[in-house]
């Protein structure tokens, strides 16, 4: 037993200075980044929504500008960059603040993002 995890730990310091084997997000221009699954989905759901946002623009231009809430003039473009910047917060904040579980900050981003759709 003793031997066995000997030679388990002088297998590893054999192999401390070789190169590892490359996984799915290891790329050399971003190792600024550590992209784990969660990272890439964010970044991957807010160029999405920025793409649908781009084809609903080509469809129906102008945006509809309309008075909400704030009494300002918004754009559906103002009305997503409101969102994902609240979401953002509300995230940090859930962080911050509580132990619970992140994906009631989500939802709770989710609600307040059809808020600002709706009513800003």
């Amino acid at each position: 037993m003793i031997f066995t995890n000997l030679h388990a730990a002088t297998n590893t310091w054999n192999t401390v200075g070789k190169a590892k084997e490359k996984g799915l997000f290891d790329f050399d221009f971003i190792k600024w980044m550590a992209w784990t699954w969660p990272t890439a989905s964010f970044f991957i759901f807010i160029a999405v929504c920025i793409t649908v946002m781009y084809f609903w623009e080509k469809k129906d231009p102008g945006g509809n500008p309309r008075k909400g809430i704030l009494t300002l003039n918004t754009t559906r473009g103002d009305r997503l960059f409101v969102s994902l910047l609240s979401a953002a917060f509300i995230h940090l904040a859930w962080l911050g603040l509580t132990d619970f579980n992140l994906w009631i900050a989500s939802f709770l981003s989710s609600i307040f993002a059809i808020f600002v759709f709706r009513y800003v």
